[in-house]
């Protein structure tokens, strides 16, 4: 930008008026970039405007004001916070575990057995049910628990003697005194000891006469 500056040599005398002067010039170009808002003479006394916010609420240019001073004091507004609801949790769910087997917290009792029983998924919920009315049926006073993600029944002072868990194609029913049945449950290993199982697949039919011979 060019401004175009007063020539004070060629300024022509006149009797009764003042010499222009070097704050004449300055505030000639002053109100040639916009600060002042009406020309006034030289030598006279010029009273600034406050420069007015622009909507931003910023100061126009030539200013001094820094912008921030147009928001002290007001406060902020935060952000609106989501007012969608939050999504219920189902407590009631239970997880499945690898091969779909139920995580039942560790604890004695008919309710952890029966939770566990309930969330056998497909075909493996109605076969424990089977299991477990079986087992009740010949030992009326059993003691049941869930004991590492799977049901445990027992006598009391004679400890557990069978066991269930939930794996992907069976279920595995596991007799821990089964050296000592007879027939011999099939599954076992060396470092099993006493402990043999079975593993009931979904068109296996379950032998509750031999079952409850175990």
């Amino acid at each position: 930008m060019v401004f175009a500056m007063p020539d004070a040599v060629d300024a022509p005398r006149t009797e009764g008026k003042k010499k222009p002067s070097l704050l004449c010039f300055r505030r000639g170009i002053l109100d040639q970039l916009g600060v002042r808002k009406q020309r006034h003479d030289c030598g006279q006394k010029v009273k600034m405007k406050s420069p007015k916010p622009t909507s931003a609420g910023k100061y126009s240019a030539g200013s001094s004001r820094p912008a921030a001073a147009a928001s002290a004091g007001k406060p902020r507004k935060s952000a609106a916070k989501s007012s969608a609801p939050a999504k219920p949790r189902n407590k009631s769910a239970v997880v499945l575990l690898s091969g779909g087997n139920p995580q039942i917290a560790k604890a004695g009792g008919d309710a952890p057995v029966q939770a566990y029983i309930a969330a056998m998924p497909g075909w493996k919920s109605g076969l424990g049910t089977r299991l477990d009315a079986l087992v009740v049926r010949h030992a009326p006073h059993v003691r049941k628990a869930v004991k590492w993600n799977s049901p445990f029944y027992g006598a009391e002072g004679r400890g557990w003697f069978l066991s269930f868990h939930v794996l992907t194609r069976y279920v595995k029913v596991t007799f821990f005194n089964g050296a000592s049945l007879d027939p011999i449950p099939p599954g076992g290993t060396p470092k099993s000891g006493k402990a043999r199982w079975i593993d009931i697949y979904e068109d296996d039919k379950l032998d509750e006469v031999q079952m409850a011979r175990r």
